[in-house]
Formats: structure tokens, sequence, C-alpha cells
């Protein structure tokens, strides 16, 4: 016998499939695409990252009011708001001119888009507590692989026409889909009364406040750790003290915005751990292999965006292969071991690279392992946090929004620290080359004097200086990839010995 369905299934997943789909298509647009864009809206790097930090302070907290809002609006009607408003932060950002405006767009964005992901997970929900649940699992994981493998090629694609705006209309026309879908599938009534969870205006603004604080710290240390870090950890330390605030206030109440109490299970509270790491990882990686294969080796932003856009597919063979091993096997630490040496894998490969490196032989199987990784960990990571919660509605619902709020703050995080790492790296090695190689040194005169055979000298020098800062990049980006393989290497021992995931 069939199990049962939801009437509207097939357009139910369709739905699921877009909303997460496009959550991860912009998001890696971004990261992949940010140098293009700052020199479109005239925005520095400080400043770029001051928008980066603000765009996922909006979505912790529209994440967290998500559940508030569903009470009140219904689901059709909420999915079909928040589109409303992250299509309008889309067409603010596709027409951007400036800093100013480019900032209001993306905070609108996130606004209406930041919890496209935490809707998407919770709508496989309304399908029968069947094995037919595990359906809309894979579709749900499958948009992640395949909108973070997409988001790469579309960005270089749109950059190397000159179109950058196409970064922010693709994932605005797929959203409005996704809204005329729910109309058919999506339930509109709202909560009764007696169920809703009131509003905490005084918890909202600590939590505002808060993460600013914790992911301005991070960000100004990228600039000012190695001169003046107390101030950053004033900073950092006022922003942990409001966040402490915030879970005691919500802890106390008795219909809180998040029943933080529910989720003090030792199984969840690893998840959550591991996914905020995992979450910076991402945002690091993806900040760093544009660097790496772009700025450091000097690919084009087409070659470079489809190659790594072909390495990340792997994510989604990886997904399939597990979907089909785990009913059969499934204990975790087999696919934690296999994800973190795939990570350890991606590091060693792009570590041991050269300025002759060929992206398809050299840099391919290195994404590929990357993008094995993202799927492995974090699509076990999610099956075995929520395990204890399967039967408890509201701390399932609520252990979504908490996981994906951090998951804002781990990508944020991620992108400050590799920005942190290449700025150190790539200032020390800078100042050795510049050193080894002065007017006094044999070799930089033969290569100014073999350069200022078809140029000025004046020109020549320029060049040897920018070749000079290249190749720095690419030694500070090898030592990032060094790094990885050091993690890498303890997330296997750590999730070996682990027994709480299991």
């Amino acid at each position: 016998m069939d199990s049962p369905r939801h009437p509207r299934e097939k357009t139910l997943l369709a739905t699921v499939f877009l909303l997460n789909g496009v959550e991860f298509l912009q998001a890696g647009m971004m990261a992949f695409g940010a140098a293009p864009i700052m020199g479109q809206i005239g925005a520095s790097p400080e400043e770029f990252t001051v928008v980066t930090i603000l765009y996922a302070v909006v979505a912790i907290a529209a994440i967290a009011q998500m559940g508030w809002l569903i009470e009140r609006l219904g689901w059709r009607r909420y999915v079909q708001a928040s589109v409303a408003v992250f299509v309008v932060g889309t067409a603010i950002c596709a027409g951007s001119s400036s800093l100013g405006q480019f900032l209001l767009g993306r905070l609108v964005m996130a606004l209406g888009g930041a919890p496209f992901m935490t809707s998407a997970r919770l709508m496989i929900t309304h399908m029968p507590p069947t094995p037919r649940r595990f359906l809309g699992i894979k579709v749900f994981a499958s948009a992640l692989a395949i909108g973070n493998a997409l988001a790469p090629w579309l960005a270089g694609e749109a950059v190397t026409a000159d179109r950058w705006s196409v970064i922010f209309i693709v994932p605005g026309l797929l959203a409005g889909c996704a809204a005329i879908l729910a109309i058919w599938c999506l339930p509109n009534q709202p909560a009764p009364a007696a169920q809703r969870s009131a509003q905490h205006l005084p918890a909202m603004a600590a939590l505002v406040a808060g993460c600013f604080l914790v992911l301005y710290a991070f960000q100004r240390a990228t600039y000012d750790f190695f001169d003046d870090p107390a101030p950053l950890a004033v900073c950092a330390g006022a922003g942990v003290a409001l966040l402490w605030l915030v879970v005691r206030q919500l802890a106390a109440q008795r219909l809180p915005l998040l029943a933080l109490s529910r989720l003090w299970q030792p199984r969840y509270l690893a998840g959550l751990a591991l996914f905020t790491v995992c979450y910076m990882v991402l945002g690091a990686n993806n900040y760093m292999l544009p660097v790496l294969t772009q700025r450091a080796l000097g690919n084009s932003w087409q070659v470079a965006g489809t190659v790594q856009a072909g390495g990340l597919l792997s994510a989604l063979a990886a997904f399939w292969v597990m979907a089909a091993i785990l009913p059969a096997y499934p204990a975790p630490k087999k696919f934690y071991t296999a994800g973190f040496v795939f990570l350890a894998a991606c590091g060693v490969l792009l570590f041991r690279l050269n300025g002759d490196a060929d992206l398809w032989r050299d840099v391919f199987p290195a994404v590929a392992g990357y993008g094995a990784f993202i799927i492995l960990v974090m699509a076990t990571t999610a099956l075995q946090a929520f395990a204890g919660l399967q039967q408890d509605a509201q701390g399932f619902n609520h252990g979504q929004q908490l996981k994906n709020m951090m998951s804002q703050f781990g990508v944020a995080a991620g992108v400050a620290v590799a920005a942190l790492s290449l700025q150190w790296r790539n200032g020390e090695h800078y100042t050795a080359l510049v050193a080894r190689f002065g007017n006094g040194d044999a070799a930089f005169n033969e290569a100014v004097a073999r350069l200022a055979q078809t140029q000025p000298a004046q020109v020549a020098v320029g060049q040897l200086a920018q070749q000079l800062n290249q190749q720095a990049i690419l030694l500070a980006s090898l030592d990032y990839f060094g790094f990885l393989v050091v993690f890498s290497l303890l997330g296997i021992g750590v999730m070996t010995l682990q027994r709480v995931l299991k």
C-alpha cells in the first residue's frame, strides 16, 4: 500500500527546491562576484565587509521573527510577503550605483530572503510523517548542492558579459516562481490566538546589537587585530554579554520567540556547534577560492566560475551516494570521517599549487573534495542533531530557526577570518618578496632590463610590482589552505572520538 501523500506534493517539493536553492544561489554568487560588485558600486573591501555583517545581522533577526509572523499571517501569506520583500531588495541591488543604494538593497534582501532556507525545511513537515518525508529531504539537499554549484558559474558568466545585475535578477525571478507555487500548496490559516508567541522587542533589540558587536569585532580584526586588539575584545565581550541576556530572557518567558529550554540537549547543541563550524568553512572557502583562481592564478572570471561550479557539483553526487547507503548503514561516523578526509584532500591539493597550475587538472579535484565535505558533514549533522526533536514540533521548528541563525553568523565570521588570514599573510609575503627583489638584486635588474626592451622602464617596474603582488597573494592563499589541512585532520580526530552524534 502506498504511503499517504501531501495533496499537492509535487508543488510543495518544487517550492521547497526553489526557496532553498535561491538562498544558496544568491549567497554563492555574492561571494564569488564580490570583487566586480565592489568595482561597480565604488566600495572598498572594508566597506563591503561591513555590508556583509549588516546583512547577517538583519538575517538573524528575520529568522528569529519568522515563527511570530507565520502564527499571524499563515504560511502562504508569510512566504509571499517574504518573497515580495526579497524581490524589492534584488531590484534595488540590481539598479544600484553607489554603496548606500547597494547596502539598502542587501538589507531588504536579508529581511525577506534570509528565512528561505528555514521555511523550505519546515515545509517538509507539512508532508505526512511517512517515509515519503525523506523524499522532501532529498529535494532540500539537492537544492542546496545545485544552488551552491550554479552560483560561481552564473556569477562568472554575468561578470564576463558585464551584466553583474544578473547576480540579483535571477534569484528574484526564481523566488517569484516559489511565491506563485505557494498559492496551491501552502495553508493560509493563522495560529489560534492562545498559541501565538508574544513579541519581545527588548530581546530582539539585544539580539541585533549583540550580533552586530560580535561580527563587527571579527570584521575590524581584519584591520586592527595586530595594532590595537583591546577595543576589539571589549566590543566582542559586550556583544557576547548582550546575547547571553537574550538567552536568559527567552528562557524565562512562557511563549518565547525561541523555546531554548527545549533545545538544551547534548545532541542538538553538539550539532549546532558543528553546523556553525561548517558554515564558517563555507564562508571562508567561498571567499578564498575566487582569490586563488582569479587573483592569484590570473584566470578569467568565466573560467574560474566554470571550474568551481563543476567541482561543487560533487556535493550532489555525494548526497545521492549517501542517501543510497543510509537506510542499510545509518551510523554517522563513516560519513563524518569521509567528509573531513575530502576536506583534507582539498587542502592538500590546493596547498601544493604553483603559478603554473591548471584549473581543470589541479583545482577542479580539490573543489570536488570540498563539495563532498559540505554535503556529507552537513547532511549527516542535520539528521543527527534533530533526532531528539522529531516528536516535539515546536522544539524542531525553533531548533531549525536557531541553526539557521547560527549559519548566518558562521558565514559572516568565516569570511572575516579568511580576510584576516589573507591580509596578514599577504602582507608578510609581500614584504619578504620586496626585500628579496630590490634595486640591488641581480634577478630584479635582469627582469627590468628584459621588460624594458619592449616598454618604458617605469612601466616595466610597475609590471614587476604587480607580479610580486600576485605572487604574494598566491603564497597567502596557500597558507590558508595549509591551515585547512590542519583543521581537517583535527576534524577527523574529533569526529572519530566523539560519542554524542552517533
